[in-house]
């Protein structure tokens, strides 16, 4: 007999059952996902909830989840310990890596310290890491967090630290260390330099990394390559000059793979962990203003390049600047957002240059949200040399640089004289954008080679389709001349290597005389005495000093490693035994504090040797670069143009619009208040929060955050005009949130003393209730 079905109270009996049922499982999920939240520890973190990347995340969007600090208490802000660098050489530019309540920096003579990155107390310190590179390091974990690695590049090598215990781990790659000169398909003895001024990128267990080769003639290749973290095996690498067979082999010379260099990615690289996808942005090929040997358009130089991470696969590439004759790399961070475009959520990539424009792109197909335009530009009047006819220029998304100079956007604060001296100057001087430089005439270009937006200088709200890009306007003056020397135009001026003294005397008298004198001995209101520089600064320090700059002093971030070197001999080489021997002493001895290694690995004999292509292969027959640049790239002034003369542009990439647009800074020097800082925004950065807060560092000395959302200035810290560098970094540690600034150059007010003004790295937070 079957069964009848179920009517009435039984049926509402299980229909309420069957709710409950629902209604339990909601809240068990919901309270695991709470519990989760609260307690991440053992999961997967969610993206942009810690800072252990360079630029934050595997992104590089500089944005963070967290809310804590907010629009209506971030003016409570204040200084919740200080980790001190006073007394400390060096010049640093570091973003510090905060992992598990550790936070990892750059101190004591370049030495690595492990800080409790709540109360700075050092854990462990790895001293005299002399020529490691200043800008940041990079950190894997294993799943289990056993494991935990921090991967340095320094003199050529690839090294990986015991992020737990602060020794070097001899099992990677050759007894501790992988030569970098090595694997690039190009005799090493001939390269000189393979690791690059900003750390690379990890990807599950891989690190990627770019190099920075030199920007002269004969400079090593760029190409960019996967390391495994744990062996230190080369995984794959991709020939940015491409080999024969090699997509973009046609648009150089045929043997160009042999004999061209750079063509790199010396700034930051963006992974979508997601899809698996790498964003390389590439710099220029060599040598920078004189293309003849390099005809063609140049592939994948000034490109962003999309590969698999996993294989480095080449997905798409987009080139910005075709046979670059302006030294318009791509430096900044590909921004990854999402936006609304044509009705749908799309996945998309942002590139901003140094020539002023913001390119975007969809993310996996690499086509542009908006049409960029090939338009014909001005060609050059060179022998031998070929500029490209076009140039791809943006039609929708505006700029956020100038691109002529004229007499009407010269710096109104001018006095008369400075005045009728730029006038002249500008009036005789060919412009506009894409403008060939030539050896009959000087060309003007906005922005100049260091103008626009560089590394660390581009931060985003992913999730809003939002930009944001730190800029400067900085024109450049440029003419051309014959090479006068061999090898003129790697070395600067000065000749060959053996006379390295009466080098470093000529590139001095070319770079430093101006504000220095030519005793070296200072001049009054200018810079000051190097004389006895031997006992105050290493050399390791100095050739920093000249990349990042201080206070009034710019940076010469084109000087190759072997000009800084040869200067600092030369300021050095009258210098008593005992101020050199005291600097020596300096540079090896231990830092007080938990000392656990000093040195790294054991560097193997000949890694760090430096040697340099000299001519083209035998059987080069073609067209061969013949000029300089009569200025060593160029001469430029920061402060030419009417303001700002630095300042952030926020994008809404949903609408492909500026939203808005202000000046970061004052111009301190001229007493201008609001007009940006000349300079202000070289090796400085930003960083992004959920609640809706833009923090930015600027070369005047002073910390700021912005409503993200108006561009409103809602605080500012004076960190008495000590010129912060790096990026910053936030980050919560026990249920608080901090943002640290690395600020350890010297104070250029002079109302103060060196020694009363905080220098190191500046840990905020809100007062603890």
């Amino acid at each position: 007999m079957n069964p009848k079905p179920n009517t009435g109270n039984s049926a509402k009996r299980l229909s309420w059952q069957a709710w409950g049922i629902i209604v339990a499982a909601i809240v068990v999920i919901g309270t695991l996902w709470v519990n989760k939240r609260k307690n991440p520890a053992g999961s997967i973190p969610s993206p942009h909830t810690e800072w252990k990347d360079f630029g934050g995340g595997p992104d590089n969007s500089k944005y963070v989840t967290f809310t804590q600090i907010d629009k209506s208490n971030v003016a409570q802000l204040e200084p919740a310990f200080v980790y001190s660098t006073q007394g400390d050489p060096t010049n640093y530019r570091f973003n510090p890596i905060i992992v598990d309540n550790v936070m990892y920096v750059l101190a004591k003579n370049s030495s690595l310290v492990a800080l409790d990155a709540t109360t700075g107390k050092e854990l462990w310190i790895h001293a005299n890491l002399q020529g490691i590179i200043q800008r940041g390091i990079n950190f894997w974990q294993s799943p289990d967090k056993k494991q935990k690695r921090l991967l340095i590049s320094m003199k050529n090598t690839l090294q990986a630290i015991d992020a737990n215990t602060g020794k070097s781990i001899l099992s990677f790659g050759d007894h501790g260390v992988v030569n970098l000169r090595q694997g690039l398909d190009r005799d090493p003895s001939l390269i000189s330099r393979a690791t690059s001024t900003t750390p690379g990128h990890i990807y599950k267990n891989l690190i990627l990394l770019g190099s920075a080769p030199g920007e002269g003639l004969f400079s090593g290749p760029g190409h960019v390559r996967a390391f495994d973290v744990i062996t230190g095996k080369q995984v794959w690498i991709f020939h940015t000059i491409p080999f024969p067979g090699e997509k973009g082999y046609e648009t150089w010379p045929k043997e160009a793979y042999k004999y061209v260099g750079a063509t790199n990615t010396w700034g930051e690289i963006s992974v979508d962990e997601k899809r698996g996808i790498a964003y390389f942005p590439l710099g220029s090929p060599t040598y920078d203003f004189d293309g003849a040997d390099r005809q063609g358009k140049n592939l994948y130089g000034n490109s962003i390049l999309a590969l698999d991470a996993n294989t480095g696969k080449y997905l798409w590439h987009f080139q910005t600047v075709h046979h670059d004759l302006w030294d318009y790399d791509l430096t900044a961070a590909p921004q990854l957002i999402t936006v609304n475009h044509d009705g749908k959520k799309v996945d998309a990539v942002a590139v901003a240059s140094k020539n002023g424009f913001l390119y975007v792109f969809n993310r996996v197909t690499g086509k542009p949200l908006w049409p960029i335009v090939e338009t014909p530009v001005p060609q050059s009047s060179m022998p031998d040399e070929h500029a490209w006819p076009t140039q791809p220029i943006p039609t929708v998304v505006p700029p956020f640089n100038r691109h002529v100079v004229s007499v009407a956007d010269l710096n109104p604060y001018f006095s008369p004289e400075e005045k009728a001296k730029w006038t002249a100057r500008v009036e005789a001087a060919h412009t506009g954008l894409f403008e060939p430089p030539s050896d009959q005439y000087e060309t003007v270009a906005s922005p100049g080679s260091v103008g626009g937006c560089n590394y660390g200088n581009t931060a985003a709200d992913p999730d809003k389709g939002m930009v944001y890009v730190m800029f400067q306007e900085l024109p450049a003056f440029y003419r051309l001349r014959k090479r006068s020397a061999p090898g003129e135009e790697r070395r600067g001026f000065g000749g060959r290597r053996s006379g390295v003294v009466r080098e470093g005397k000529a590139l001095f008298t070319a770079h430093c005389q101006v504000c220095h004198g030519a005793d070296r001995a200072g001049i009054a209101g200018g810079g000051p005495s190097l004389v006895h520089i031997a006992g105050k600064i290493d050399s390791t320090g100095f050739k920093g000093l000249l990349s990042q700059g201080r206070g009034r002093m710019p940076a010469f971030p084109h000087l190759e490693e072997h000009d800084k070197q040869a200067i600092y001999r030369y300021l050095t080489a009258s210098a008593s035994g005992r101020m050199r021997q005291g600097a020596e002493q300096a540079s090896s001895g231990l830092p007080d504090g938990p000392v656990v290694a000093s040195g790294g690995a054991p560097m193997p004999e000949g890694a760090d040797a430096q040697g340099h292509m000299e001519a083209y292969p035998d059987d080069y027959t073609g067209p061969k670069v013949e000029y300089v640049e009569a200025h060593n790239w160029g001469v430029g002034v920061s402060n030419l143009m009417s303001p700002p003369f630095s300042g952030i542009a926020a994008y809404d990439l949903n609408q492909g619009t500026i939203k808005w647009k202000i000046p970061l800074g004052d111009d301190y020097q001229h007493g201008l208040k609001g007009t940006g800082t000349p300079n202000g925004t070289q090796n400085k950065g930003m960083v992004v929060t959920a609640s809706g807060l833009l923090f930015a560092t600027c070369k005047d000395g002073k910390l700021r955050a912005f409503d993200a959302d108006t561009g409103k200035l809602l605080w500012e810290y004076d960190l008495q005009r000590r010129s912060p560098g790096g990026i910053p970094a936030m980050y919560q540690a026990n249920g608080r949130q901090y943002l640290v600034v690395c600020s350890t150059g010297p104070t250029s007010d002079t109302a103060e003393v060196e020694t009363d003004v905080p220098k190191g790295y500046i840990v905020f937070a809100l007062p603890e209730k």
